[in-house]
């Protein structure tokens, strides 16, 4: 969180309000595909911490069927995004003409980014479902130190700040990527590739993984498909504002998120053992010790958010405070929720839960369309 909340403060200042902002929609339009890869990856991770919980189970059967639907959709993506992608950002897009050469790396780079975490996805599942923890923290430290150096790379070289940022954020990514493959290839036997005839377990993962379209759809149009809107409507100004938020948002949720991260295996594993008391025991004080923790972490930023802003950032883009303000008292109302969601994952009879709750929470795109008009 330290190394995040200073390298944010140099890169909004080296870059500027303007590409800081160019390179927030971009990434963003690109991570809406996320959409799709959203969905997978909690079925990956339900499927094989599910398996683990079983007497008998075949979690490389899993494996290698998560790994197969994952090359397939990012060869889809792929191909969606060099087509339809890069026509809407040189048309649709409102981006200054003399930064849209900027914007294309960024953009390409972000593409490739994007693909590999896609294909990662399977591995990191194998390392949640077997909670081997550690290697997460090692990971991070090394993420930690890799962020200062692109930040100190900015500060040394005269070369577009913007390209070359978009192209060291792309190196790193490829590296950890790596990291992780090459672990659960050493590190567990199940993590071996070879293709599957087994229709019925794609079915179902697929199945699975539709219902659960639902609720993706609605996370990533709330904030990358709102990030859109708000390039179109009012520039990338508000985007630079609106990428702050979110980076305070995401840096303090990640303490809630790596608690989580070591919970939800336990409570599938309990559901697939018949255990259901103690997955009892752990929904209820999962919730409360997740959301306790994000308050502590919130309430001085909450109460003196325009003093932390301006303590922080060189440059405050207007209307950061109140965007800040609105991010974490949303994430605060989600954590309630997120046993309840791992739980009802684990059952996975999801779909009820995702036609209500997701049909509701798809109300805020079309919600601020109307609004902005």
């Amino acid at each position: 969180m330290t190394v995040s909340v200073f390298t944010s403060r140099v890169i909004l200042d080296v870059l500027g309000v303007e590409d800081f902002g160019i390179y927030n929609i971009v990434g963003g339009f690109v991570a809406m595909f996320s959409l799709l890869s959203g969905t997978l990856t909690a079925a990956s991770q339900r499927f094989m911490s599910y398996e683990l919980g079983r007497a008998k189970s075949d979690i490389s059967k899993v494996f290698s069927t998560s790994l197969s639907i994952h090359l397939m959709l990012a060869a889809l993506i792929f191909i969606l995004l060099e087509s339809a992608g890069v026509w809407f950002l040189n048309y649709k897009m409102n981006i200054a003409p003399d930064r849209l050469v900027a914007a294309n790396w960024v953009f390409q780079c972000s593409i490739l980014t994007f693909c590999v975490n896609l294909i990662s996805i399977p591995y990191n599942a194998s390392i949640i479902a077997y909670e081997k923890m550690t290697i997460f923290a090692y990971i991070s430290v090394f993420e930690a130190v890799a962020k200062l150096g692109i930040v100190y790379l900015l500060l040394l070289f005269n070369f577009d700040k913007l390209i070359l940022y978009a192209f060291l954020t792309l190196l790193v990514a490829i590296v950890l990527r790596c990291v992780y493959g090459f672990y659960c290839k050493y590190k567990f036997r199940e993590c071996r590739f070879y293709f599957i005839k087994d229709k019925e377990l794609y079915r179902e993962m697929l199945g699975f993984s539709g219902w659960n379209f639902i609720g993706s759809s609605a996370n990533v149009l709330n904030s990358h498909g709102i990030n859109i809107l708000i390039n179109i409507f009012f520039g990338v100004a508000l985007n630079a504002a609106r990428g702050i938020a979110e980076q305070i948002n995401t840096t303090l949720n990640s303490f809630v998120l790596n608690f989580m991260m070591a919970l939800n295996p336990q409570i599938t594993k309990n559901f697939a053992s018949g255990d259901y008391d103690n997955m009892n025991v752990l929904i209820i004080k999962g919730a409360k010790y997740s959301f306790f923790l994000f308050w502590l972490l919130s309430l001085p930023i909450l109460l003196e958010t325009d003093i932390v802003l301006k303590i922080w950032l060189v440059q405050v883009p207007e209307y950061t405070s109140i965007l800040v303000r609105y991010a974490l008292i949303y994430t605060m109302c989600q954590i309630l929720s997120q046993t309840l969601y791992a739980a009802m994952l684990a059952t996975g009879k999801i779909k009820e839960y995702q036609i209500i709750v997701g049909t509701l929470s798809l109300m805020a795109f079309p919600t601020a369309i109307y609004s902005f008009f």
